[in-house]
């Protein structure tokens, strides 16, 4: 499963520093097991210090201008090109990445950074001149214009540690926020070198990027609720962002958080096709996406059909090592994790869900003994009962859960019952059913014809209900992390 490398050890890096501190996280590397990293835990005292440091450098930040901006952003995507192959094998020891997605994920962090600095210059440029339209107001002039909003937390997750950490690092630096960044601490190692290659950026001042990683037990309270934070930037469970939203009191909140998504499929649909995009929608990163396709819902009259289909198609989807370019699943990031997955599917099997296939924590041959509880093979059930919990939560693993509907209201109605609503999709060949059904799906996103996929965010996305506040995506972050100010002349 991979040879272990050295240990290295990462700090912190506070108001332009590299902190140690007595403190450490252990860093389990999923490839070859034991610990392939360690780094410097951040405690209570230099969670303050960067946001006091952070919060002092806000007038200085809203003088910088847009083109200096992009500039960062750019050097910062020449970085992480320059480090690719060391970022791609850190993904694949912390995060249990095959190697060919952990390259992806690299990429697109990257391509990220640049598009960012794209998309601020062309939102800067594009205030606006309005004039009094009513009685009394005839003769105002105002210019709106877009502005820093101030000090940005972002919160990142484990299963895209780096992408997703691009994700909210670019817009808020574009937009000329300071960052204080807290990656989650099973996978800090790719937001350390980060956090490094922003440090080697001269012309970023020294106090606009904080890097603090640390146990939220510890810190988190302390973050979130510091009243020098005017925005939080999150990616995680919902259990995490209400908590995040309970203590943060006054400030933006843009978070995208748990998903549970349903694949609706009529009886017009290409199944073929269906069949291969429910296979990648659901066990892609052994199922760990918030986008994940959690639910298949399928008409009853093709049940049977689709689920063999789907079958044909899981021979694709084994483990194996992490450095082999054709693996396709790797470990789940923990036994716990492990552990919710083998509950929910026995739970679906008792109340008399079909198991096809899988349903076992397995692993492949050549895996560490102290990693093999982690992996649990992919697994499809068939008609899985509508009360069963794999249907209205989320699982975060390798399953494809398979449910039957009679017609589109029962397909609509059993899609909108649970609590999560982020991404959706609907296989039809019917133009005008695809809309309808897309358009009455409770969730952020729906997708037509295909699993959903959130793509660089070139599109707004996020969740409705519990699954966040708010829209990402590139220009859409931008937009939460700056503020609008009218100028009345």
């Amino acid at each position: 499963m991979g040879t272990s490398i050295a240990q290295r050890r990462e700090r912190l890096y506070v108001a332009g520093e590299w902190i140690d501190t007595d403190g450490t996280i252990a860093v389990t590397d999923l490839a070859a097991g034991g610990t392939f990293a360690e780094i410097a835990a951040a405690g209570p005292a230099e969670a303050r210090r960067a946001l006091a440091a952070a919060h002092e450098l806000k007038p200085v930040l809203r003088r910088t201008t847009v083109v200096e901006r992009a500039g960062w952003c750019e050097a910062i995507a020449e970085g992480l090109d320059a480090r690719e192959e060391e970022l791609a094998e850190v993904i694949v020891r912390e995060a249990g990445k095959p190697i060919s997605s952990a390259r992806g994920e690299v990429t697109a962090a990257a391509e990220r950074f640049r598009r960012a600095a794209e998309e601020a210059r062309n939102i800067v440029s594009k205030g606006e001149y309005r004039e009094g339209s009513t009685e009394g107001h005839e003769g105002w002039r105002a210019i709106v214009k877009h502005e820093p909003i101030g000090t940005v937390l972002c919160i990142t997750p484990y299963n895209y540690p780096l992408a997703t950490t691009a994700l909210q690092v670019a817009p808020a630096l574009a937009a000329g926020n300071a960052v204080v960044l807290k990656p989650a601490t099973k996978t800090p190692i790719s937001a350390a070198i980060l956090a490094d290659v922003i440090a080697g950026v001269e012309a970023i001042p020294d106090d606009a990027f904080h890097f603090v990683p640390g146990e939220a037990s510890r810190i988190g309270d302390v973050l979130s609720g510091d009243e020098r934070v005017n925005a939080i930037a999150m990616t995680g469970s919902s259990g995490a962002g209400k908590h995040v939203a309970r203590e943060s009191g006054m400030v933006n909140l843009h978070m995208e958080l748990g998903g549970n998504a349903p694949a609706i499929v009529f009886e017009d649909a290409d199944l073929a096709d269906v069949a291969g995009s429910c296979a990648k929608g659901s066990f892609k990163y052994a199922g760990q996406r918030c986008s994940a396709v959690s639910r298949v819902l399928v008409h009853e009259e093709v049940h049977d059909d689709l689920v063999d289909l789907i079958d044909g198609q899981m021979d694709a989807w084994r483990a194996g090592n992490l450095f082999d370019e054709d693996t396709a699943l790797g470990p789940l990031i923990s036994v716990d994790q492990a552990e919710w997955v083998q509950e929910l599917v026995d739970e679906a099997v008792e109340k008399g869900a079909t198991l096809v296939r899988g349903g076992e924590r397995r692993a492949p041959e050549g895996v560490p003994d102290e990693l093999a509880d982690q992996f649990f093979e992919p697994t499809l059930l068939a008609n899985v009962p509508r009360d069963a919990r794999i249907v209205d939560e989320e699982q975060f693993g390798p399953v494809a859960a398979v449910t039957t509907f009679s017609d589109r209201e029962e397909a609509v109605e059993i899609a909108n019952a649970s609590d999560l609503a982020l991404d959706a999709a609907v296989f039809t060949s019917d133009y005008d059913r695809a809309l309808e059904v897309a358009e009455r799906v409770d969730a952020g996103g729906v997708r037509i014809n295909g699993p959903p996929s959130h793509g660089l965010g070139d599109v707004p996305f996020g969740g409705n209900k519990d699954s966040g506040i708010g829209r990402e995506g590139l220009d859409a972050s931008i937009h939460e992390l700056m503020r609008t100010k009218s100028i009345v002349l």
